[in-house]
């Protein structure tokens, strides 16, 4: 069983701010759209699903022998306008830099999608969840060791694979 508790934070005036402990010790802030000291609730449920699925995936990937260097991903998320503002359509796209095999990706994520992320499982039953993942390939003779993602989205050697 989980477990959590939220402290308020914001005893006067009109603040939402929240310190959110879960059962393991480990502590965020949560905040309202008015505040400005943490994440508001529905952007930390979108994280969550990210960090379920980018855990899933990199320990799928790395029990496959696939050699990643970066991998970042990235979250788009519409809501219903209406309350309860649920989300209705998420984009999860993985950008992975290495010498790794695309149909390790795409197993990896269906894997996450289909049997172990928990927060996807949940989520699917409102919200319809994308994928697409894009591989920098570590060219020939470069060491595969860690460096930054390149954040402007232009490979070195040009020759990024994007899949859907």
């Amino acid at each position: 069983m989980l477990q959590g508790q939220l402290e308020l934070l914001t005893v006067e005036g009109e603040g939402k701010r929240f310190t959110a402990e879960a059962g393991s010790g480990h502590a965020i802030v949560l905040d309202d759209a008015q505040g400005n000291g943490g994440p508001r609730p529905m952007e930390a449920a979108l994280l969550a699903l990210g960090g379920c699925t980018a855990m899933d995936v990199i320990s799928i990937l790395r029990k496959k022998r696939q050699q990643v260097i970066a991998y970042t991903v990235e979250l788009h998320a519409e809501q219903r306008e209406s309350p309860p503002h649920y989300f209705t359509q998420i984009q999860i796209k993985h950008r992975l830099r290495g010498r790794i095999d695309p149909a390790a990706v795409r197993r990896a994520i269906e894997l996450s999608e289909t049997k172990y992320c928990s927060v996807s499982a949940m989520m699917q039953h409102t919200t319809r969840i994308e994928h697409s993942f894009e591989i920098e390939p570590v060219g020939e003779g470069e060491p595969a060791t860690v460096k930054p993602a390149d954040s402007s989205g232009d490979s070195a050697q040009g020759g990024k694979e994007e899949h859907e």
